[in-house]
């Protein structure tokens, strides 16, 4: 998929950005291990901890506070901030719960929020459950659902 990505951005001239938590760099380590990624890759935030979000997104700390690191509102301002933070064109964004601890009944685990902000468009938001799989098993899902609206958004 990272190499479908690689040709649909270069063919449109566009960079991609990514900002992860519970992917820890996953995203951006696949888009990279493609060779040629330099031309449609800026850079990617890992920001696993809620200061690293404020710090280096620009999320406001009365969000996490509101919201909870694992929301909606926290991985839109996510991808906003890394696309704000970089000379890219879109930007996807990852925060979730992939275990195996940490999960409530309001958000358990398994449960990964993905936005995807565009230079003047609307940020996209898609929440997903993964259910009761492996740490592994929901960070690689959560790969593949990032590059698949990277890869969406580049053949708008």
């Amino acid at each position: 998929m990272a190499n479908k990505l690689l040709v649909a951005l270069r063919e449109r001239k566009l960079v991609a950005a990514t900002a992860e938590s519970c992917t820890g760099g996953l995203v951006a380590g696949a888009i990279t291990e493609v060779a040629g990624s330099s031309e449609i890759f800026d850079r990617g935030f890992v920001t696993y901890s809620n200061k690293a979000k404020q710090d280096m997104l620009g999320v406001p700390e009365a969000l996490i506070l509101a919201h909870g690191a694992v929301s909606e509102e926290v991985a839109r301002a996510m991808a906003e901030g890394a696309l704000a933070h970089s000379g890219a064109d879109l930007a996807v964004s990852i925060t979730g719960i992939a275990g195996p601890g940490g999960g409530s009944a309001a958000k358990p685990v398994g449960l990964v929020h993905f936005a995807l902000a565009r230079r003047e468009a609307p940020t996209e938001h898609v929440e997903r459950r993964f259910g009761p799989q492996s740490r592994s098993d929901i960070r690689e899902g959560a790969v593949r659902q990032a590059l698949e609206m990277l890869l969406a958004a580049s053949t708008r």
